[in-house]
């Protein structure tokens, strides 16, 4: 199970720079805590960052991102990605696993979910969505939720299309 900022840094850049992008573009205020966190551990001030030409602000953001003192923030930013663009996602596994719901956002998780429950969600989400985008989802779900589920721990590492790096 990998922790946020383990997600960051094993993702593709592809994935990455989409996830900087949309942020940029559809959510200021988690952009901007994003960037005042990297600016804040690189000891600069965060004008300094959003004057430097994008491309470079997003290569210092991903890879200060990916350090463990940032995996607060590399939480949030994924978890802002997840639920304002893939809320459709969210909610067919939830959906599947027949867990009650508010567009993809959970109060209560049981402690435990079916086996077969939950290999059919995943067959679900493989079926509809790219499988690195999955990945991210079950990975983020499993470490930030607090769900800690074993049945969907032991899947995240045994199937080859939910280990980052492999995702078709």
């Amino acid at each position: 199970m990998l922790k946020s900022h383990e997600l960051i840094g094993f993702m593709s850049p592809a994935l990455a720079n989409d996830i900087l992008s949309f942020i940029f573009e559809s959510d200021k205020p988690a952009y901007k805590a994003a960037l005042a966190a990297v600016a804040e551990a690189k000891h600069v001030r965060a004008v300094f960052l959003e004057r430097q030409p994008r491309d470079a602000r997003n290569a210092t953001m991903l890879t200060v991102l990916s350090k463990p003192n940032l995996d607060p923030a590399a939480g949030a930013f994924i978890r802002a990605w997840l639920v304002k663009k893939h809320a459709a996602m969210l909610m067919d596994f939830l959906n599947a696993l027949e867990i009650p719901h508010e567009e993809g956002v959970v109060e209560d998780l049981p402690e435990s979910v079916d086996d077969a429950k939950l290999k059919a969600a995943i067959e679900i989400l493989l079926g509809k969505y790219p499988h690195e985008t999955v990945a991210v989802y079950l990975n983020a779900f499993n470490d930030m939720n607090g769900a800690g589920w074993a049945n969907l721990k032991a899947e995240l590492e045994s199937d080859t299309r939910l280990q980052l790096g492999n995702a078709a």
